[in-house]
């Protein structure tokens, strides 16, 4: 029986979500961020971009390795899917918060 290789995190994940948000935001509608910006200010919203893209990419890798750990750690059924994910997600959003200084 072949054995079939899955994606991990990185390429199953944050790769697919940086192509699309690249490919439609960023090169789709670039002419016109130049038109109305001028050159250093489409230089600023291409770096913002960039840096939503990929806080969005690592949040949504982060809750697929979440998900990951938890199948195969010790928790009660009524515990294991979205939900747990959600909820730990929220906690660690929170400590992010909190460590950057952010009032809570």
């Amino acid at each position: 029986m072949a054995s079939s290789k899955r994606f991990g995190t990185f390429e199953g994940v944050f790769t697919p979500t940086i192509l699309t948000i690249l490919g439609a935001i960023m090169y789709l509608r670039l002419g016109w961020v130049v038109g109305n910006a001028g050159f250093g200010g489409a230089l600023v919203i291409i770096l913002l971009a960039k840096l939503v893209t990929v806080t969005t990419g690592l949040a949504i890798a982060s809750m697929a390795a979440i998900r990951h750990r938890l199948r195969y750690s010790n928790v009660p059924p009524k515990l294991r899917g979205l939900g747990i994910t959600m909820l730990l997600t929220g906690l660690l959003s929170m400590a992010f918060m909190a460590f950057s200084g952010i009032d809570l």
